[in-house]
């Protein structure tokens, strides 16, 4: 197709550093694949919430796509406190797409969702949803502690499985999810599997010459957490594995590095510090490491330099930071939900380990820290596994959804 795509990004801006409050993987997903639509000749402008009174009302990030800022609710709100202001977005949203001329509104997240219901009704466009996570899945999986996910978020949700035209799942799971847990039409539900930029995300140069820059030892044993600081990303599994680890193997502390790569996420301004205090508690300050998230460019060399790359999520609907680390040739542990189960091939590119015992942690960790020929064949497969995951594949098979929802508008009208 060659057409106009309105893309719709409320609670978090493309431009945002992902790791930090609300952007994260979203933000990585919607940018790549918006440039890869553009580059088959479809224009897409994300739409996103203007939280700085001098952004510009349009900044073009790459040859046909574009961010474009609309007002509402000035200030960095969190996406906690985004409800409030839905009917305010849609109303602004709904007079910028009166003055324009969109082939389909594509929402990412409930709350952009239930922004986009307004427009796509009142101008008869199609509307795709992307939901990302959901309330009812992520509620099942909480992490010790986590409150859960309010009423009003199912209620949206379950009022965006109503009104979308299609719904773009990352994983089988999660499609299955949709229906079963929110009643979507099957029909509408689409299997569109998240990428990785194998351009960026590669092998390099090698570990040894990516822990030079980065300032790692040479014969250090290196595990990584990369992501936000938030409970449902288990940062917390991983220090307390540590922990066990240190206990049950003294001989790897000398050489052991665990970094916690990311910053605060939302509402959990205080994680960052609570887990600080955790690791110092546990007597591991000389162990754990935390460090800001580094830039989209240095981040494959922090994967590159790390032996290992854990994500002990509670729920994913994917895990790019699994993906990325494989493409760099870095071997992943991940907890065996969701859509972990297919970013990560289970003892081929990394082993994916059932629920969150730090002891269980421990002992899959440990084992593979002690045999680097097992993590040698792990990287390789690793590499081979993220090679089939690129980009262009993400953006074909969204056209043809955005294809086969303007084809079914236009049967529509003629009728």
């Amino acid at each position: 197709m060659n057409g106009r795509i309105a893309t719709l990004m409320v609670h978090t801006s493309p431009l945002d550093q992902p790791g930090i409050g609300d952007a994260g993987g979203m933000n990585i997903y919607v940018v790549e694949s918006a440039q890869r639509m553009a580059a088959m000749g479809v224009s897409v402008d994300i739409f996103t919430r203007r939280t700085d009174a001098n952004a510009p009302e349009i900044v073009e990030i790459s040859p046909g796509v574009r961010v474009r800022h609309f007002d509402c609710g000035h200030g960095q709100l969190i996406k906690e406190q985004l409800p409030a202001h839905i009917a305010g977005l849609s109303r602004a949203f709904l007079q910028i797409m009166k003055k324009e001329n969109y082939d389909v509104i594509h929402s990412h997240y409930w709350l952009s969702g239930k922004v986009a219901m307004a427009a796509a009704k009142d101008l008869s466009i199609p509307l795709v949803h992307t939901m990302h996570t959901t309330a009812r899945v992520k509620n099942l999986n909480l992490a010790e502690g986590e409150s859960p996910e309010p009423m009003i978020r199912v209620q949206g949700e379950t009022q965006v499985v109503q009104a979308a035209d299609a719904l773009i799942a990352n994983t089988d799971a999660e499609a299955a999810s949709l229906v079963t847990l929110y009643d979507a039409c099957p029909d509408i539900v689409h299997v569109v599997t998240p990428g990785v930029n194998l351009q960026v995300f590669t092998p390099g140069v090698g570990r040894s010459a990516a822990r030079l820059e980065v300032g790692l030892p040479q014969d250090a044993l290196v595990v990584s957490f990369v992501g936000r600081i938030q409970p449902h990303k288990g940062p917390e599994v991983l220090i307390r594995a540590t922990k066990e680890m240190v206990k049950h193997s003294p001989a790897l502390r000398p050489k052991l590095i665990v970094n916690i790569m990311g910053g605060a996420s939302g509402a959990n301004t205080e994680e960052v510090d609570r887990l600080k205090e955790l690791a110092t508690w546990l007597e591991l300050d000389d162990v754990v490491r935390f460090a800001p998230p580094v830039a989209r460019e240095n981040l494959a060399q922090w994967y590159r330099a790390a032996d290992l790359v854990c994500v002990p999520s509670y729920s994913e609907s994917f895990g790019l930071v699994a993906l990325e680390a494989q493409a760099c040739g870095t071997p992943v542990v991940a907890t065996a939900v969701g859509g972990l189960r297919t970013a990560v091939a289970d003892g081929f590119s990394g082993v994916l380990v059932d629920g969150h015992d730090p002891k269980a942690w421990s002992s899959v960790i440990t084992r593979l820290l002690q045999e680097p020929q097992r993590r040698v064949l792990l990287s390789m497969g690793a590499i081979e596994h993220a090679s089939h995951f690129g980009w262009d594949s993400t953006a074909r098979g969204t056209l043809d959804i955005y294809d086969q929802v303007i084809g079914t508008a236009q049967k529509s009208l003629e009728a």
